[in-house]
């Protein structure tokens, strides 16, 4: 599961910067375009701070199941013995 949320980690990051990128380019001032330069950093913050979220998420749960992993590799060691 902390692979996948990884991958949604990163495509929230890449959509994030591009609407970033937008916002800083003349892309959202032509006359058609959704929004408004504000919208596009908000936007783009947002996506940003739910990245991080994300990624944090993902970096605990890759944590606890590597520490389960050592746990049942201790408990089988332990009733070879």
């Amino acid at each position: 599961m902390g692979r996948n949320l990884f991958i949604l980690a990163a495509t929230l990051l890449l959509f994030s910067l591009i609407s970033c990128g937008v916002a800083y380019t003349n892309i959202a001032q032509q006359p058609g375009s959704p929004g408004d330069v504000s919208l596009w950093r908000t936007m783009g913050l947002g996506l940003f701070v739910v990245s991080l979220i994300i990624a944090l998420a993902a970096v605990l749960s890759s944590l606890f199941e590597q520490a389960e992993r050592r746990a049942e590799q201790t408990r089988r060691d332990r009733r070879r013995q």
